[in-house]
């Protein structure tokens, strides 16, 4: 039985550009970073048995929810096509205040978008703000601003604080 998540991991090509991409830009915070090789993790990850995984744990702003950023040293890794609509790749969504001068903000810093942001007319975003960025590896991050969450039920106090 699922009882909550803990965590959402991402495959990167440089730790480091990614580990700077998440703070700088979106506020992230470091919480730890390690090293892994042990026989153990080379199954679990699987076909991988010489990778190390350098791993950095960063906390996800507002959540008790952390964004877990892998580079696989030792294994050939080869970049995938990330694009939107390709089985097989996946986004995650993250809740923002102000997202047209959050946009103007990470636009002027040389950050790529799907689009600019845009007003949903349908769904639980309606009347909201949303935008689709991309990391330094292409991953799709869904920025909104809406006072709902997925569902529909309403976000959390902690949530809105900022929201207007």
């Amino acid at each position: 039985m699922i009882t909550g998540c803990d965590h959402i991991g991402i495959q990167v090509r440089d730790i480091e550009r990614s580990i700077a991409f998440y703070r700088d830009c979106l506020g992230f915070r470091q919480v730890g970073r390690w090293s892994m090789a042990q026989e153990y993790v080379q199954r679990v990850v699987g076909r991988y048995p010489d990778v190390t995984l350098d791993i950095a744990l960063l906390e996800i702003p507002g959540t008790r929810v952390f964004l877990e950023i892998l580079e696989y040293k030792g294994a050939q890794g080869a970049p995938i096509d990330p694009d939107t609509a390709n089985p097989g790749t996946g986004h995650f969504c993250l809740f923002c205040e102000n997202i047209d001068a959050l946009y103007a903000e990470l636009s002027a810093k040389g950050v790529s978008f799907v689009s600019e942001p845009q007003t949903p007319t349908a769904g639980p975003n309606k009347g909201g703000r949303l935008v689709y960025m991309m990391d330094p590896d292409g991953i799709r991050v869904e920025l909104v601003q809406t006072r709902l969450r997925s569902d529909g039920s309403p976000r959390t106090h902690a949530e809105t604080r900022h929201d207007a």
